[in-house]
C-alpha cells in the first residue's frame, strides 16, 4: 500500500523525508498542503496529525510524525537501499550527526534567519557578523565530520537530515544578499553539497521557489 505523505514546500524536514523516499523507490501519494492557506491547521489534517505539523506519513492505517522517526521507519520498513549502515559506530554516528544537525545547526541558522529573512528591524552589522560567525563555526564542525564523498562512508540518513539545513542557509543570500554567509562556506561541505544536488531526484524535490 502507498505512504501518503504530508508535505509543505520549503520545509527542510519535509525535504529531507522526501529525498529518502525517493531514494528507497517507496511508493507514495504526494500531498502538499500550504502553509499560507493555513492547510496544517485545518480539522481534516489535525485529525491525521494533532500537532498540525508536516513532514507526516500514512502508511497501513499508520500516522506517524516527527523527520527523524520518518526516516528511521522507512529504513525500517524498507531496508533496501539502506540507508543506515550495518556497522554499530556508523550507525550511532549518524544518529549523532541528524541530532546535531536539528540542534546548534538548526539553532544557529534560526538566528540567522530572525536577524534578516523574518527581521522587523535592520540588525546592527556587528550583531549580524556575530551571528555569521556562529553559523560557520557549526559549518566547520560539522565539516571535520566529513571524510569521505558522504557523511559517515556511502549516503544515509544523515546526509538527507543535513543537507536541507545547509540549502536553507543559502536562501538568505538568494533574497537579501550580502546578508548571507556568502562565500564563507566550507570548501568541503560546498563539494559534497554538489555531489547530493548531482542525485537524479533532486530536482523533483528541491522546493520550486528555491530553484534559481
Amino acid at each position: 500500500m502507498a505512504i501518503t505523505f504530508y508535505y509543505g514546500s520549503g520545509s527542510p524536514f519535509a525535504w529531507r523525508v522526501w529525498l529518502a523516499l525517493e531514494h528507497k523507490k517507496v511508493p507514495y501519494q504526494l500531498e502538499v498542503l500550504s502553509f499560507d492557506r493555513g492547510d496544517t491547521k485545518a480539522p481534516s489534517f489535525r485529525a491525521i496529525n494533532p500537532r498540525g505539523k508536516v513532514p507526516t506519513i500514512v502508511h497501513d492505517g499508520f500516522n506517524l510524525w516527527e523527520s527523524l522517526a520518518i526516516l528511521e521507519y522507512l529504513e525500517e520498513r524498507f531496508p533496501e537501499p539502506p540507508l543506515l549502515a550495518k556497522d554499530p559506530k556508523a550507525r550511532a554516528t549518524t544518529r549523532r550527526l541528524m541530532i546535531e544537525a536539528d540542534g546548534d545547526l538548526a539553532a544557529a541558522g534560526r538566528q540567522l534567519f530572525e536577524a534578516t529573512l523574518f527581521a522587523k528591524e535592520p540588525v546592527e552589522p556587528k550583531a549580524l557578523a556575530e551571528i555569521h560567525d556562529g553559523v560557520v563555526e557549526q559549518l566547520q564542525r560539522l565539516e571535520a565530520d566529513l571524510s569521505g564523498d558522504f557523511f559517515t562512508g556511502a549516503l544515509s540518513l544523515a546526509d538527507f537530515t543535513i543537507f536541507p539545513h545547509l540549502r536553507l542557509l543559502g536562501r538568505v543570500e538568494d533574497r537579501q544578499p550580502g546578508k548571507g554567509i556568502g562565500n564563507r562556506m566550507p570548501a568541503k561541505l560546498a563539494a559534497w553539497m554538489k555531489r547530493i544536488e548531482a542525485l537524479p531526484y533532486y530536482q523533483k524535490t528541491i522546493p520550486p521557489h528555491w530553484k534559481g
